[in-house]
């Protein structure tokens, strides 16, 4: 492995531990456009905070064959991002799935559909963010494409795209943008934590948080 890559490798670490300090509604105030997914996208099972790079797959709805071979291309700290067109009819994920992506040492899962075997997934304590619940298995024909751009729980994701996830939702947040969004989500943060301690301070009651500081 050249340093670039190594390079590369840390400032995308580096990265995903700031988004990490920030929660996802402070990240979507941050945002100057939706970067939210389907609000019924949830922590299931395992840690209820998640952040890194996305790995992507596409699969026709009701089809997760090609989920397997994803899980492959994992590599530490990646969060599979699986496009399942909302489907929650059936599963495409499961107990062995989620053994398997935590031996890549992966940060999570995060499904457009439902999952099955939670048993099974909260011992293997691999955090899966999902839509649903149950206990029929996907088909599996092979459709699907992997590492390419997709639609998931209504917004766009790219490989690499940096996936935050927390008991609140997921976020989507394209490298490129996440110094603004974090900048405008600190300021957001400062303004309230201003607020607060000027309520603590004086017992008023203040329920907006000003556009600026007043010093």
């Amino acid at each position: 492995m050249d340093g670039s890559v190594k390079s590369n490798k840390k400032e995308i670490r580096d990265l995903a531990e700031r988004l990490k300090s920030f929660t996802v509604p402070e990240l979507c105030d941050g945002a100057q456009e939706d970067i939210s997914m389907d609000w019924r996208i949830k922590p299931q099972v395992g840690a209820d905070k998640i952040c890194g790079p996305a790995v992507t797959v596409d699969v026709p709805s009701g089809e997760g064959d090609l989920v397997a071979d994803a899980i492959l291309q994992l590599q530490e700290g990646d969060v599979l991002v699986v496009a399942g067109k909302g489907n929650c009819s059936c599963s495409y994920w499961g107990d062995l799935r989620s053994i398997c992506a935590s031996r890549k040492r992966a940060a999570g899962v995060v499904i457009d559909g439902a999952f099955r075997d939670v048993e099974g997934c909260r011992e293997a304590g691999f955090p899966v963010f999902a839509k649903g619940l149950t206990g029929k298995t996907a088909a599996k024909t092979g459709a699907g494409a992997i590492q390419v751009p997709v639609s998931c729980g209504g917004i766009s994701v790219n490989p690499g795209d940096m996936i935050v996830g927390d008991p609140n939702g997921v976020v989507v947040i394209p490298p490129e943008k996440a110094e603004k969004i974090m900048e405008r989500a600190l300021d957001k943060r400062m303004r309230q934590e201003a607020v607060i301690r000027r309520m603590r301070e004086t017992g008023e009651v203040l329920p907006k948080v000003p556009k600026q500081i007043n010093n």
